[in-house]
């Protein structure tokens, strides 16, 4: 917050095998995004355990997002599937413990989907901003 204005705290956690290769053709392409995400890279995002999330937003993050293959089109045929389910499922556990759900998001973006990776990015930001910082960040502090 060196100018004033206040930055969110983003975790995404990314496929290996599509949305990172998104994200890769995004930068190759020198499309701009908000530097506000941090990225996890995981193999499959049937992988991502609800508890990664809920231990993002208990150490700080405003925002989460979880991006992958999509269906269809993963390389370990039903992950996406898999997690897909997990964060719906997810959204109502935030909303129980008092968290905007908006807070967390998945999206599916393919390897030549540089174009909408940054507008994904931009989008989350957006969203994030406009909710502000993250309650559980405040109690923590």
């Amino acid at each position: 917050m060196s100018d004033g204005e206040w930055k969110p705290k983003i975790i995404a956690i990314i496929c290996n095998w599509c949305s990172y290769a998104g994200a890769d053709l995004a930068g190759g392409a020198r499309i701009q995004y908000p530097p506000d995400i941090r990225a996890i890279r995981v193999m499959c995002t049937g992988r991502v355990d609800p508890l990664f999330i809920l231990k993002a937003f208990q150490d700080g993050a405003d925002g989460v997002l979880v991006s992958g293959c999509h269906f269809g089109d993963c390389h370990y045929l039903e992950g996406n599937y898999k997690c897909a389910k997990r964060m719906f499922l997810l959204k109502n556990v935030l909303k129980n413990i008092g968290l905007n759900d908006n807070r967390l998001r998945m999206t599916f973006v393919s390897a030549s989907e540089g174009a909408k990776w940054g507008m994904v990015m931009e989008d989350v930001v957006k969203t994030v901003k406009e909710l502000g910082p993250s309650p559980l960040a405040e109690k923590k502090n």
